[in-house]
């Protein structure tokens, strides 16, 4: 950890090691200004009192090595978009500035806090006076104990999936023909219109273009009649030059030198005459049947209609013919299908409920065994007359889901004759930390986080107890409590030399002043220092030649 100007820390660089490490000092020296350092870096409120007196910012970061990284860990870091090198620490920053706002960091790429908060449960777990989290959480006790009968719920999760889905269609086809059937007779009146209609695909534009080629050709014809006079009438241009021609071709036999004039005529009328013809033949192209251009706009409208009538385009009618008779013909064999659906959603839910009862067994059998492991770890805790019971209840079928068909809850008994009551209603925080760590050691750490912090667990005990708690706590630190022989890492905040001499490493935090600067420091400690320490906790303000001695004689029993 590298804190810089949280309240009465001005910069302290931290190195914790695998293995158990005990923090010490005493009390007011600032061990919670280092929970709330480590919070800050979790994801929790960054409240602006963190920043130091006379600051403009104050900043956290936490550094942490894994081999392997763990998956949970990994599916946040990759929904966040976080990109890490192969065997690289994964390293969080909290910046908090003093006149309010924060900033977040994941190996130097900036994220929300909201993804700090996400890794937090996979990186530490806090067990301290008021704690209402990991153990003592009710929400997590069906995990730890289905983990502790060795089962997974990964095969009851895809269970219960295909049920639901094999639910959820029946529901649906049962619904999609209620709603068919009550249509029925309307959606065969649609069917019928439709067939005897018998649009085709690409057919309106065929129509309509046909139309247009049409209602051009009418008006080009009925320019070409006002033309007609010209060739047919008596007293058009043509009809004249006829007489004309025939005139001159009396008088030029007398006058030679109207010969040419009369080839000009000539050749006038045969141009003319050409020009009859082509216009003719124009128009008997053009001409066409005035029905079938009634007919072909009735079909165009009855097409156009019908789309308007079904919401859909006159191109999108064959499909919706085929739509609504594919609907008729569900209806016709929906109990068939309805049959079929229910049979698959009875066999999805008879193999939930088969694997699902396999589990619940397994959890059964698994409670017992843990009911054992705790109560034999409760009386060197000095918690002899209370008594631990995994409670198992069956829930109604309407709560089943992924997890099961059970609900978990750890419950315990404080005195002999009283009720059981979850963890989180125990009225004494230091029995509340003992239960936890006894659960822990009988757990052998299933589900756990990869740092376990455990604030005072020891207050308001001493002697065997505080010398269990210390041993339980090396224990778990070193793998050696499930026999795993995985080193994992532990910290305590501790009052007790019991305790502090079981650490693998020992830190000492302090608070010192120098005029009006108050500030905490924290150092960790060599062999030496380490008697002194433990000398102090165990004499008070003055260490004694035999408080030294007993000191040395804790340090050598561990």
């Amino acid at each position: 950890m590298q804190i810089r100007n949280i309240v009465l820390i001005e910069a302290l660089d931290l190195a914790f090691p695998a293995g158990l490490g005990v923090l010490t000092g005493e009390t007011g020296a600032g061990k919670s200004i280092l929970l709330d350092a480590l919070g800050l870096v979790l994801g929790n409120r960054a409240e602006t009192s963190l920043v130091r007196a006379g600051e403009a910012q104050a900043s956290v970061t936490a550094t942490f090595e894994f081999t392997p990284m763990p998956a949970l860990i990994t599916e946040v870091l990759d929904d966040a978009g976080v990109e890490m090198e192969p065997g690289e620490p994964l390293v969080l920053r909290r910046q908090v500035k003093a006149d309010g706002g924060s900033k977040a960091f994941i190996n130097g790429q900036p994220v929300g806090v909201a993804v700090l908060r996400a890794l937090a449960p996979a990186l530490v777990e806090l067990h301290g006076q008021h704690d209402d989290r990991g153990l003592v959480n009710p929400r997590g006790h069906r995990l730890l104990l289905t983990r502790y009968a060795g089962m997974d719920e990964g095969e009851v999760a895809s269970a219960w999936n295909a049920w639901r889905k094999a639910e959820d269609a029946l529901e649906a086809a049962i619904a999609a023909i209620a709603n068919a059937e009550a249509e029925q007779e309307l959606l065969a009146a649609h069917v019928e219109e439709l067939e005897k209609l018998g649009p085709m695909p690409g057919e309106e534009e065929q129509l309509a273009l046909a139309r247009a080629d049409m209602q051009k050709g009418e008006r080009l014809a009925d320019d070409l009649k006002d033309l007609g006079h010209v060739f047919t009438g008596s007293d058009g241009p043509l009809a004249q030059l006829r007489s004309a021609a025939r005139k001159l071709d009396r008088i030029a036999e007398d006058h030679p030198a109207l010969g040419e004039a009369l080839e000009a005529l000539d050749r006038a009328l045969i141009e003319g005459g050409e020009a009859e013809e082509a216009l003719n033949r124009a128009s008997e192209a053009l001409s066409f049947d005035p029905q079938v251009l009634d007919d072909t706009e009735e079909r165009l409208f009855d097409l156009r209609a019908a789309a308007r009538k079904h919401d859909t385009t006159v191109d999108a009618l064959p499909a919706k013919l085929e739509e609504m008779k594919a609907a008729l013909t569900d209806i016709e064999h929906g109990t068939e299908r309805v049959a079929e659906l229910k049979r698959k959603a009875f066999d999805a839910g008879a193999h939930y409920h088969a694997i699902a009862e396999t589990l619940s067994t397994a959890r059964v059998e698994a409670a017992r065994r843990l009911d054992k492991a705790v109560a034999a770890e409760l009386a060197p805790l000095k918690l002899d007359a209370a008594k631990f019971r995994t409670a198992i209840q069956r829930l109604p079928e309407d709560r089943w889901g992924a997890h099961g068909i059970d609900a978990v809850e750890f419950m315990i008994a404080t005195n002999p004759g009283a009720p059981f009551a979850p963890l989180n209603k125990i009225a004494s925080g230091g029995e509340l930390s003992r239960f936890i760590l006894a659960l822990k050691v009988a757990l052998a750490e299933e589900g756990g986080a990869a740092v376990i912090i455990f604030d005072e667990i020891d207050r308001g005990v001493g002697g065997a107890v505080a010398d269990a708690i210390g041993d339980r706590l090396s224990r778990l630190a070193s793998g050696t409590a499930n026999g795993s022989g995985a080193a994992g890492q532990l910290l305590a905040v501790t009052h007790s030399p019991q305790v502090a001499a079981r650490g693998g490493s020992h830190y000492m935090i302090a608070k010192s002043s120098q005029g009006i600067v108050t500030r905490t420091s924290v150092r960790q400690l060599d062999k030496g220092e380490r008697v002194e320490e433990i000398a102090r906790m165990l004499s008070g303000a003055e260490i004694t030649p035999e408080a030294r001695a007993q000191a040395e004689r804790l340090l050598e029993k561990v």
